[in-house]
């Protein structure tokens, strides 16, 4: 998202807390969401609050927390100053803020090479005909941050424009999954059929996300077969369906009967393309010599190229001078740290695990010996050993379980790997997955 003004900087850093868990969901509903950017000045951010006990808790609480999120979105440290002043009705929420920030991805702005250009022909199609057209399903896939998500969303983008009449959902394959699960544990499933199998177009990023989830594998194949071929079905995943080794069979042979597409990294005059587009679409004056030296450094990854362009561009929004070379050498450290994966936690595998699984996360943590937890738990400690530096006695503590019968069960696990390919198959998947 551009820096185009101080709001866009607050909407930044709103979203930063938010994507990081710096700040609980309770706490910026609560606290962050009614403060409204005022000014910068002198090194300043200046934030207003409605009423005087909101200032002091926000400066008690979370003032350190968004002058760390202001430096990491803009490149410069900055102190928050939080004032009192009637709230402004115009200010949207933060979720509103976060969640309008697709409609910047559009065909126009996506710049074409060698790597990308099959699979922008394959979406372009999609967007124009969006009914009965000849890449159904559009399965587009590749390593991230090489445009997939950003294509998805310029069909959506596009179809929307063109074609209002039509319904269409575009949600994170995971998001699909936690939906479901929401909807068996309130009895409105029928609600939830409704939504998805009343569509004219269904988008599902990452797509892998169901591998391996019975549950989920099940409805998605139901709800694929309610849609096609009369409505238009958009995938993307990391890796081609076939390498997804524990994704049903019915339905890699669906996605191999449409359009599978490729998408490469982007070759260096791809990257320096992406570059000057963007710093053209956002004003920035960046000379020629730093556009080459930033597509020397940053090679794979497309988030990471305009996000040098969004950081650059709030550099100078800000004031703080000429675009020189240190700055750009510090700010790819600062781009590529922010952009690598999220760091893989005890609690996000044994999340994928449950969720694989088909048990409770809180069941894998607790005392719980029924059969179908005890080996979800075995699993979880198992695959923590094999992707963290932590010691036996470190994941012992985090299971409540003695170091010896992490040993044992690592030793287990393993061996019973070796002879079971559908479930060796299961556990690398969710290995992927977690990693991805």
């Amino acid at each position: 998202m551009a820096i185009n003004s101080i709001k866009d900087l607050w909407n930044q850093i709103c979203e930063y807390c938010k994507q990081n868990n710096k700040i609980s969901e309770v706490g910026i509903n609560t606290w962050i969401i009614d403060l409204y950017p005022v000014s910068t000045d002198d090194g300043k951010l200046i934030l207003a609050a409605n009423n005087d006990y909101k200032k002091k808790t926000v400066d008690s609480y979370y003032k350190k927390i968004l002058e760390e999120s202001c430096e990491a979105v803009s490149g410069l440290p900055m102190q928050i100053e939080i004032i009192v002043r009637e709230a402004k009705q115009e200010v949207k929420s933060v979720e509103e803020k976060i969640n309008t920030s697709d409609e910047e991805y559009t065909f126009e702005n996506f710049v074409i090479g060698e790597s990308n250009k099959m699979a922008h022909a394959a979406a372009m199609a999609v967007a124009k005909k969006p009914i009965r057209n000849r890449y159904n399903p559009l399965v587009l896939y590749g390593n991230s941050g090489v445009g997939k998500t950003h294509l998805m969303s310029a069909i959506k983008n596009s179809i929307s424009k063109n074609f209002p009449e039509l319904k269409i959902e575009f949600l994170r394959a995971e998001e699909f999954g936690n939906e479901l699960f929401l909807a068996f544990r309130n009895q409105t499933t029928d609600l939830f059929h409704e939504r998805f199998r009343s569509v004219d177009v269904l988008l599902l990023d990452d797509i892998h996300f169901i591998a391996g989830k019975d549950v989920m594998q099940e409805e998605f194949f139901n709800t694929f077969n309610a849609l096609y071929p009369d409505k238009q079905i958009v995938v993307t995943s990391d890796r081609p369906p076939k390498e997804i080794k524990t994704l049903e069979e019915r339905i890699r042979s669906r996605f191999e009967s449409g359009m599978l597409v490729d998408i490469q990294q982007p070759d260096f005059e791809t990257r320096v393309n992406i570059l000057k587009n963007k710093s053209i679409q956002l004003g920035v004056d960046i000379d020629d010599e730093i556009i080459y030296f930033i597509a020397e450094q940053i090679k794979a990854n497309i988030r990471q190229l305009e996000g040098m362009i969004n950081k650059l561009q709030g550099y100078t929004l800000l004031d703080a001078g000429k675009i020189t070379m240190p700055i750009v050498q510090r700010f790819i450290r600062d781009v590529v740290s922010e952009t690598v994966p999220d760091p893989i936690t005890v609690e996000r595998i044994v999340e994928e695990v449950a969720r694989t699984y088909n048990v409770p996360s809180e069941d894998i943590f607790s005392k719980k010996k029924t059969a179908d937890v005890a080996h979800a738990r075995q699993i979880s400690m198992y695959i923590v050993d094999k992707t963290m530096k932590l010691s036996s006695t470190e994941i012992g503590k985090r299971f409540n379980k003695h170091h010896t019968t992490i040993l044992y069960t690592v030793s287990k696990v393993d061996e019973m790997l070796k002879f079971n390919d559908s479930e060796r198959n299961l556990v690398e998947d969710i290995i992927k997955n977690i990693q991805s």
